[in-house]
């Protein structure tokens, strides 16, 4: 025999010898699976170890919740659709979002785009309760809807309503919604950061909150709440490649919510407070990167305006065809205007009639204008 057999023969001894070692000695090395216990045949469920109180900030979230889940409301939308071949009409399920009960008289704050384009709502309470629900008003500049339904009896509480002026990054916040169907789930976090700006096929929203609490599709619509279950801001939309939570959510702060949804009560519509000028977003970037002007370009100003009345000037178009820059509107009241959104968002935190100072430039010169705020179209 060679020695590389001797070699091979000597290694299966050795390998033979191990196993048999484990097997004998290692008493969880079984040949077949383990039988039971003959030992553990009276195993009884152990017994719990009592818990204690709970935290400090546990319970006060859980009261926090307790409070005001019954101001939250689950909204489904249907939508009429039209069979090609029968031309037969059916209803047909568009999607769900959140809301929060306004007031006493059944009135239902949501977001605009959750009930865009659906022929009708149904409102859940946290109870169980169905209703049918009307539209009394909608702003899509502010992404803001109100609908009413009638509730008889054992009304649901309205939220709290808080401000948002004195918020801090870094105060904890609460959301509550119907995140992917999943009724009245708390969510929890932190204020990223204030007075975020997010364009919007209906034009740039201002002044937004920036939360981490998760926010995902279903959520929209719904009360973000400060720790003491006061409403900051109402959930509005996300930022996600995946198009589910990553961290970055935003809110429509409760001023301007209790600044427009009384207008929508009452009138059914938000007038918004305007200068009377006439701008246009994409002619305006075309200007400011052609003329290296950071502003807004002032492009007509219809005679009986209030821009008017303050003397603020157009652009004007010469005998020859050539155009002659016009005012250019740079900020108001001290509050720097780089784009058209802007300008109108900051015109949002006035009233109609209200008076405001706008810093412009005109003719390389910069000048100071006062205009009284007429209402918009």
């Amino acid at each position: 025999m060679s020695d590389r057999s001797n070699s091979t023969v000597l290694w299966i001894a050795i390998v033979s010898a191990l196993l048999y070692a484990l097997w004998r000695w290692y008493p969880g090395f079984e040949a077949g699976p383990p039988g039971p216990d003959p030992a553990a045949r009276d195993a009884v469920p152990r017994l719990v170890t009592p818990r204690g109180d709970l935290a400090a900030d546990e319970q006060s979230m859980i009261e926090l919740f307790e409070r005001s889940r019954d101001s939250v409301v689950y909204i489904s939308t249907r939508q009429q659709v039209q069979d090609l071949w029968t031309r037969n009409i059916f209803s047909v399920p568009r999607g769900t979002g959140s809301g929060f009960i306004w007031d006493d008289r059944g009135h239902v704050v949501t977001n605009f785009h959750v009930v865009q384009g659906a022929s009708e709502a149904t409102v859940r309470l946290a109870d169980g309760r169905d209703y049918k629900a009307a539209l009394v008003g909608a702003s899509p500049a502010h992404d803001i809807a109100v609908l009413r339904i009638g509730v008889g009896f054992k009304r649901p509480p309205p939220v709290p309503v808080g401000e948002s002026t004195g918020l801090k990054v870094g105060q904890k916040v609460f959301a509550i919604g119907n995140p992917f169907g999943l009724d009245w789930t708390l969510t929890t976090g932190i204020i990223s950061a204030l007075d975020r700006s997010l364009p919007s096929e209906r034009g740039t929203i201002e002044h937004l909150i920036q939360t981490d609490a998760a926010i995902n599709p279903g959520n929209s619509g719904g009360p973000l709440l400060d720790s003491s279950g006061r409403l900051i801001g109402i959930t509005t939309a996300i930022y996600s490649p995946s198009g589910a939570s990553a961290g970055i959510g935003f809110a429509v702060p409760v001023d301007t919510v209790n600044r427009v949804v009384p207008e929508l009560i009452r009138t059914g519509r938000y007038i918004r407070p305007a200068l009377g000028i006439e701008v246009d977003e994409a002619l305006n970037q075309r200007l400011r990167s052609t003329l290296d002007v950071q502003g807004v370009f002032v492009l007509r100003v219809p005679p009986g305006s209030a821009a008017a009345s303050a003397g603020l000037q157009g652009a004007t178009v010469s005998r020859d065809g050539s155009v002659a820059p016009g005012d250019v509107i740079m900020a108001i009241e001290g509050r720097r205007v780089e784009s058209v959104g802007k300008l109108l968002g900051l015109l949002d935190d006035y009233q109609v009639g209200d008076t405001v100072k706008l810093s412009i430039l005109r003719d390389g010169r910069d000048r100071e204008v006062t205009v009284t705020l007429q209402p918009g179209a």
